[in-house]
């Protein structure tokens, strides 16, 4: 099938195309500069001129494709409301030149929103939730009633592997790095889920190719929680610098707006996912990732 892509240059964005590619489909991917156009071309897909905030250039890219995956975010930090509020008029954009046909719609979101006593499944629902992001998966039920042929991929909070340059482990390296001490917060028994993108880009592949209930979750979860603890020790080790424990006082301190994410304690299953899509992980974890080479390779 041909397949629309939005944030398809991104970190994992190029996975799914590769996936994609690889598999047979036709990738048509948005981009909004010329540099995008040739990565695309140069992997193998086609170009689609346009941008998050040109939602003309996205119904047309939609109408033209057989399935949408939608995985571009704007990542301005600094409006973060704005842009939360923005993903979900894209979606409603996509929604709307979608609507009155099956093309399969697949969303992404994340298991973030979730930060809970026990373990967050994919049958967990958020309505009126005051995290910004909680607007893309209410955008997403929308859609499904108004009978659009939606489905939701929540993302895991460390997507990892190699190019990961603004993802959370990332951040929690450059943090150490400039504070001079790995840290992390009370106990450090809080939880990241984890997945290697390739493993992720597998299942956007297997959502599209597979029938879904309209409204469907699916968790991009291999690893169902990595302590905090042991994420901050393995960086300690490898910058040489001291592990440290810190109240909540002075985690704002260490972390700043990092903080909700250093103490996020968000476990989070994958069953359902890999039943229904027969889905497996098979790329390196978290940890290995961590002991290779590339995340710290501007040390060397």
């Amino acid at each position: 099938m041909k397949v629309f892509i939005t944030g398809a240059t991104g970190f994992v964005g190029t996975a799914v195309v590769q996936e994609l590619l690889e598999a047979g489909h036709e990738v048509l991917g948005l981009a909004r500069s010329e540099e995008s156009a040739k990565k695309l071309v140069k992997a193998g897909a086609k170009a689609h001129h346009g941008n998050l905030t040109d939602f003309e250039s996205l119904k047309s890219g939609a109408r033209l494709s057989d399935a949408v995956i939608h995985l571009g975010f704007v990542h301005d930090f600094s409006r973060f409301q704005e842009m939360c509020t923005l993903d979900s008029e894209v979606i409603g954009a996509l929604g709307d030149a979608l609507a009155g046909t099956e093309k399969p719609f697949l969303i992404t979101s994340g298991t973030a929103l979730f930060s809970k006593d026990g373990i967050t499944m994919e049958t967990d629902r958020i309505i009126n939730y005051p995290h910004p992001r909680i607007a893309t998966e209410n955008a997403a039920d929308d859609q499904a009633a108004k009978g659009v042929n939606v489905a939701v991929i929540r993302l895991s909070p460390s997507v990892h592997g190699e190019g990961d340059k603004i993802g959370f482990v990332p951040l929690f390296i450059r943090i150490a790095k400039e504070k001079g001490v790995s840290a992390f917060i009370g106990n450090g028994n809080n939880h990241w889920p984890a997945v290697h993108r390739f493993d992720a880009a597998r299942l956007y592949r297997l959502a599209l190719e597979k029938p879904f209930e309209k409204g469907t979750r699916y968790h991009a979860v291999a690893e169902e929680g990595i302590q905090l603890k042991t994420v901050a020790n393995e960086i300690a080790e490898r910058l040489n610098i001291p592990l440290v424990s810190l109240n909540p006082e002075e985690a704002e301190q260490h972390f700043s707006w990092f903080t909700h994410f250093a103490k996020l304690d968000n476990q989070s299953s994958s069953a359902q996912t890999r039943e229904s899509l027969d889905w497996n992980p098979a790329h390196p974890t978290l940890l290995e990732d961590l002991k290779g080479s590339y995340y710290f390779s501007d040390l060397q």
